[in-house]
């Protein structure tokens, strides 16, 4: 068996101080996440992350820089994730958007009450991207390149 990692984007957003974060159901409970998800076949990672945000929030989001790319396992026994992070603004709202499957609610949570919601959290880089971006983490989009699509004869 080949071992890959699931490849998945996530977006840091925040606007006045509070940050917008999902509330999902998940195999562990409800728990709160960034607009985050898998990367489909055929897109860029920027791609990703707009579609992603756009499907589980209503907002458009452009996004503006790299907050990190991580790879996390949660124990020995369960699958990786490689997560490229992303920060950005929002171009607008649509309010009557029909959310993903499985999306309760968006919220716009201050980093404290982030942390305070740490048992809920789905992982622990939803808290630990905030405060990367906190601290100023941000990477040129130029960081990512892509080569879909590219014959080499």
């Amino acid at each position: 068996m080949v071992w890959k990692p699931h490849v998945t984007v996530a977006a840091v957003i925040e606007r006045n101080g509070r940050f917008l974060l999902v509330e999902e159901e998940t195999d562990l409970g409800i728990r709160f996440n960034q607009p985050a998800g898998h990367l489909e076949e055929g897109e860029t990672l920027a791609e990703a992350v707009r579609r992603e945000v756009y499907e589980e929030t209503g907002w458009r989001f452009e996004p503006e820089s790299v907050v990190a790319v991580q790879l996390w396992r949660r124990n020995p026994g369960a699958p990786s994730f490689l997560r490229v992070c992303f920060s950005g603004r929002c171009t607008g709202h649509d309010p009557d958007r029909k959310l993903d499957d499985g999306i309760l609610a968006t919220h716009w949570l201050s980093r404290d009450e982030i942390a305070a919601a740490h048992p809920r959290l789905r992982s622990p880089l939803v808290l630990i991207s905030v405060d990367e971006y906190l601290q100023g983490h941000r990477y040129p989009l130029s960081l990512l390149k892509s080569f879909l699509d590219l014959d080499h004869e």
